[in-house]
Parts: structure tokens; sequence; C-alpha cells
């Protein structure tokens, strides 16, 4: 057996390098993370080639003095620490004291660093964690950090980097976390000398979110503002109309931290159940605050996984908070029509203005200079004037007294209407005084038009009378009200899925079904629920043997959801049908007087929404 050894100081300090420093990003985020803690309101991160040859941070934190410049690169030497008790309520993002020990073990490094009451500031090189030069130098309050060719001395990590864009992308992406973490302080990002991010610092984190995610994401997010018991949930969420197809922009934070947390997740798109196409997940900046003994950060070198002490009410807290956000928002989606361009016309020649061109509807019609318009004009000014002759004058005067009186066209009475066209009852429930809007029709026999104010809403009738039943029959005080089929409908799918359906009968017949084994695979289905018509029913029950087959919904609540929202799917109004006016009265009256039919339980938005200066603009008239 090999003789038991204890590493070196070099060896030791490297190992743990990889464990704190995996890529540039994770430097930078280190650095970042230092800086805010320092009081930094305004912090630069410059990168080049990705941030492996040269990555700078500048703040104007409280800087340090000489002493603790080179305290500072020692492992496990930190300000933020002191007894064992401080860990139980961390408030800072650092803590360790590796961060600055780790990204110098394996880099060379240029420090510059000033208090506001010193006259002079420290400078610094290291290399490889081993400081070379010391001085005094003159330099603004705060603190600059150099670091240049990471990785140098220890190829091993250096052959797992990426291309420079790629490493550039992800320490991006990780200072951006840190600005959204941080509204208060403003970020911008130098890279390869272009600025690519710049927020304001105001401290509001609408402003850090838009100009992180961009205006169009930004937008298309409402507001969380929440508590439970010791629990506060501030941020933004998407709407269900705005998802993506990965977690790519769900964003936490606890206690000003970025954090990757399962339960949170979880409960985010819980909350969401029922809203969401299959496939498609929301977007989310949420700001988790709670007291620093309810949570454990010392579980990952990073610090980007976090241990709390009850799960149960982490849940509840962002779950509950982001259903109450998407219930008070509007789920009317705004329409998006393209920007018209004015069509680029080659510039009109500048012809002399003569009196022959006079006459010419170009002449009339064209952008013209100064000059021309003055020639123009001075053309005109001399053009001769038609005179009068004594002949026309005489033929006018015996037009007029022979001429018969103009007679004003007579408006046309429209007939009187019979009983039977008269307007659906449905359409008179609402004095015409009342009624906030106008049906005006509906086109390709899906979507219903309505003018309300200044508005112009488009109903798409699927979506809404699927919520409608979906609701409906979800309802607590709500029972799905079978139908006894006289002849019972006989199906035949896979072994499999005729297992998983008579596993799960007794679910299925709170949801209106009945069926029992018909023997040889076949399953009898005697009862459906009543909105369901007994063509779809078969097509119903494959749906639901494939999902049970596939494993999903094993939570009895979120599968007699999908039961229910399959039977709502099926009976919907189909788009494509043509419905009379009563329906469509019937179905408006309903959407536009219920908060809660925003989407159908696929995630589709029920309104779309086209403003009159959205109009005006298609138009030419704004």
């Amino acid at each position: 057996m090999p003789k038991i050894q204890q590493l070196s100081p070099h060896v030791a300090d490297l190992i743990a390098a990889g464990e704190v420093v995996e890529r540039p990003a994770s430097a930078a985020k280190e650095l970042v993370e230092n800086a805010i803690d320092a009081g930094a309101k305004n912090i630069t991160v410059e990168l080049q080639n990705g941030g492996m040859t040269f990555l700078r941070v500048t703040d104007d934190g409280c800087g340090m003095s000489a002493e603790d410049a080179e305290t500072a690169f020692l492992r496990h030497a930190t300000s933020k620490l002191r007894t064992a008790a401080d860990l139980e309520a961390i408030h800072t993002l650092g803590f360790r004291g590796e961060a600055l020990a780790a990204i110098s073990a394996v880099s060379h490094i240029d420090l510059m660093t000033k208090t506001a009451d010193s006259a002079f500031g420290t400078g610094l090189h290291l290399d490889a964690g081993v400081v070379t030069e010391r001085d005094s130098v003159g330099c603004p309050d705060g603190t600059t950090i150099i670091v240049r060719d990471l990785f140098y001395n220890t190829p091993a990590r250096m052959k797992f980097m990426k291309r420079d864009t790629v490493e550039a992308s992800a320490l991006v992406s990780a200072v951006s976390r840190l600005a959204i973490a941080h509204p208060e302080v403003s970020v911008r990002v130098i890279r390869d000398g272009e600025e690519v991010l710049r927020t304001p610092g105001d401290g509001k984190l609408y402003s850090a979110v838009y100009a992180v995610l961009g205006r169009q994401n930004a937008q298309e997010m409402v507001e969380v503002n929440s508590r439970w018991e010791s629990y506060a949930l501030t941020g933004y969420v998407s709407k269900p109309s705005a998802t993506r197809g990965n977690r790519a922009n769900q964003l936490f934070f606890v206690n000003g931290r970025h954090v990757r947390s399962k339960t949170m997740t979880a409960a985010l798109e819980e909350a969401y159940r029922n809203q969401l196409m299959v496939g498609r997940f929301p977007s989310c900046v949420l700001h988790l605050t709670l007291p620093e003994h309810l949570v454990d950060v010392n579980v990952h070198p990073a610090k980007v996984e976090v241990k709390f002490l009850n799960e149960r009410d982490l849940f509840d807290c962002v779950r509950y908070g982001v259903e109450g956000a998407l219930e008070t928002a509007s789920g009317r989606v705004q329409m998006k029509l393209p920007q018209q361009r004015q069509e680029e016309r080659p510039a009109a020649p500048k012809p002399t203005v003569s009196a022959s061109k006079v006459s010419s509807p170009d002449a009339f019609f064209r952008t013209m200079s100064a000059e021309d318009y003055k020639a123009f004009a001075q053309v005109v000014r001399e053009a001769p004037r038609p005179q009068m002759t004594p002949e026309l004058k005489a033929a006018l005067e015996r037009n007029k007294k022979t001429a018969a009186p103009v007679q004003k066209p007579e408006t046309p009475q429209p007939a009187p209407i019979a009983k039977e066209d008269a307007a659906p009852a449905v359409q008179e429930e609402l004095p015409l005084e009342t009624q906030s809007y106008r049906i005006v029709g509906e086109v390709l026999n899906t979507y219903i038009i309505v003018e309300e104010g200044k508005n112009v809403l488009l109903i798409d009738k699927h979506a809404a009378h699927e919520r409608i039943l979906f609701e409906k029959l979800r309802s607590a005080e709500t029972t799905v009200v079978p139908q006894l089929l006289l002849t019972p409908i006989l199906c035949k799918p896979e072994w499999e899925e005729a297992a998983m359906l008579l596993e799960n009968a007794d679910l299925l017949r709170a949801a209106g079904f009945e069926l029992s084994d018909y023997g040889d695979g076949v399953l009898a289905v005697r009862q459906i629920p009543a909105d369901l018509a007994p063509e779809d029913a078969e097509a119903t029950l494959n749906e639901l043997a494939a999902d049970l087959k596939a494993g999903k919904r094993a939570d009895p609540t979120a599968m007699r959801d999908a039961i229910l929202h399959t039977v709502a799917c099926k009976a919907a109004i189909k788009g494509g049908w043509r419905s009379d006016e009563k329906e469509i009265a019937a179905l408006v009256k309903e959407v536009l007087s219920r908060d809660d039919l925003k989407y159908c339980p696929h995630g589709r938005p029920i309104t779309a929404v086209l403003t009159a200066a959205q109009l005006e603009r298609q138009f030419k008239r704004a």
C-alpha cells in the first residue's frame, strides 16, 4: 500500500480551487459577490477571450488596508465570520474565505485597493497565490482586481474549457444573476471592448429585470408580492401565454443569494397547473426573504444550493404567492402586429419647373426642396386664368332658371322585425345603456369578435368553452353529472392500458365514467360524463390510458384534473363549428364577466386584444 502523506499547501490550494473556481464565470461571481459585500454601489466587469486571459472587476466599495489586502489571499481568511455561532445566521454572500485564495492559486493577479481614510492605496501582484510585488499606489476608493491567464498552471482544468464565446456567455449570465439579486447596485459588463450589460442601480427590481432579460420578457411578467408566516416573496413571473421551452429563465433568490432549489421550482410550476401547454415552462425572478436561521447556505462550495428548515412552508409560500399574482393579472394577450415600414423610393429628380408641368399630377404629389417650391409657386401665380366669355355667362343664367330643384333622396327605412327574427333573449338581459361591449360577429367559425370601448377583442370560443367546462367540473360544489348509456360502448385499448384504466376505476367513476372488464382485453363503458358525446368516449379513455401508462400524474388530484381536462376538451365547442347567436352571446357574457377565464387548461390564451392605436398605426392614421 502506498505511504500516506500530507499534501503540500500548493497542491491543496489547487484542489480547493477546483471546487470553487470551475471556469471564468465562477471567478467573476466570487469577485462580484465580494464587491457587493464591501458595500459597492457601482461595479464594472471587463473580460477578454471569455475571461480566460483577462478579467477585471472594479468596485467603489470600502476597500482594504495594506495589511488586510495580503491577508485576504490566505485560505480561510474572512472578515464575515468570527465564531461557529455565526454560521447559523449568515447574511453576506461570501463567508468561507476561499474565493481569493482559490482564484490566485491558478492565475496571475494584480490588486489595487484603497480605503476612504487612506491617502494612498495598496498594490499587490501575485503568481500562483504567492505575493511577488507590493507597493503603494494612487487609486480611487474601492478595489480593482485583475485576473490573468486563468488555469495557466493546471492544464488538466484548462483542457475542459469551452470556446471563448461560450465561456463569455456563462460569465455574463453569472454576473447578470447577481445584478438581478441586487438591483440597488449598478452593474456594468464589458466584453472584448463592447458593453453588453448595464443596470441602473436604482433599487427597483423591475429595472434590473428589464436590463437583464429585455423589454419583451419584462413586459410579459406580472408582479408577485406576498407573505406566508415568516416568509416574504417578491418578484415577477411570466404570464401563462409567455412561456419558454426550458427553465433557463427561472431565477430564484434567497436572502439576496441566487440559488437552485427543486422545491421552489416544483412550487412555481404547481401554481401554473392546468394553465401551461405540455413542454412549456414559466419564467420567473423571485426573491424569498426569511430569517437566516431557517436556511443553511453552507452546503455547497459554490453556495448555489441551500437547505431549508421547513420545505413545506417554503413550497406553500411560493405556490400560493404565484397563484395570487396570476389570478389578479389580466389574461388578455396583446396582439402583436408587424410594424409597417415605408417603402424606400428613389430620390425624385429635380427638374426645372415650368408652366407645362403645372397640370401634371407628379408636380403636386412629390417632395420638393425649398427652392423648387418657390419656383413652382411663382409659376402658379403667373399662370393664365380662364376668362368667362359673354356666351358662357348667358348659358349658365338660362340653366339656373330652367333647372329643377334637387331632391334629397329619402333614407330607406328598415322593414319591421318579425317576432321570430328578434334578437335572442340572451342579448336582452343587459339594457343597452349598461352593456359595455358589442358582439360584432364570428370569423373562421372559431373566433368571436367583440368591440369593447376602444379595443377589439378576439375570443377563441373553443378555449373559452373548454375552460368554463373544466372549472365547472373541478368545482368542489359541483359533482360530475353522469349519463347512463342504453348500449354500452365497447373499446379495446392495449392490454397494459386496459389494466391501467381498470386499476383506476374508482377515480374514473368520480369523473363520470363507469367501465368494466368485458373479457379478452375489451372494456365495456356503461356510463360517461353528461357533457361528453358518446362518440368521444373511447378517444378520451385512450388519452387517459396513455398518460397512466407513461407514469404521469401519479398524484390523485393531478390525475383527476387530467381526466376532467380531457373531458372538458372533448365536450367543448370545437373550432370550425358554426355557432348560433345565442351560444355566442352566452359565451361572450361569461368570458367578460369572469376574472378566472384567462387561459384554457393547455395554457392557450382565451382573449386577444387589438387596440385602436394599433389599428390606426397599421392604416397610417397615427
